[in-house]
């Protein structure tokens, strides 16, 4: 069993044992068990799925680290929302503003959008999740 727990600035989300997680790094996603080897890497907006006695929960989180030392789990996020929290319709809005800037910064180099990116990367992680995806 691991300890997760997963603390934004407003809040503490999750706070309890589980059996795994698997999160959204910049290296790809990556599944934690018990006994991991120590591990500090930092998370990309993507989809968190915890295991814990056979059922699956999952969520969106934003940017952020991890922290895996013995069998605990460490998350820092700047945000983290379940299905029930996200509001569809807002985030598709929201969504389509994002890609009307990043169209009007097609000429900006890469550094320079990537706020947009990350936001983009998050609105569709945070879509996916509502679809069931």
């Amino acid at each position: 069993m691991l300890k997760l727990e997963i603390v934004t600035p407003e809040k503490k989300v999750f706070d309890d044992s589980v059996d795994s997680v698997t999160l959204p790094t910049l290296s790809g996603e990556t599944g934690i068990l018990a006994s991991h080897v120590p591990v500090i890497s930092a998370l990309k907006p993507g989809i968190l799925t915890i295991e814990q006695k056979g059922h699956y929960e999952r969520m969106v989180v934003s940017e952020g680290f991890v922290e895996v030392s013995g069998d605990v789990v460490s998350v820092l996020t700047d945000s983290a929302d379940t299905a029930a929290e996200i509001d569809a319709a807002s985030v598709r809005s929201d969504r389509e503003e994002i890609e009307k800037a990043l169209t009007a910064a097609a000429s900006s180099s890469i550094d320079e959008t990537q706020d947009l990116r990350t936001r983009l990367e998050l609105a569709d992680a945070r879509l996916s999740l509502v679809s069931g995806r």
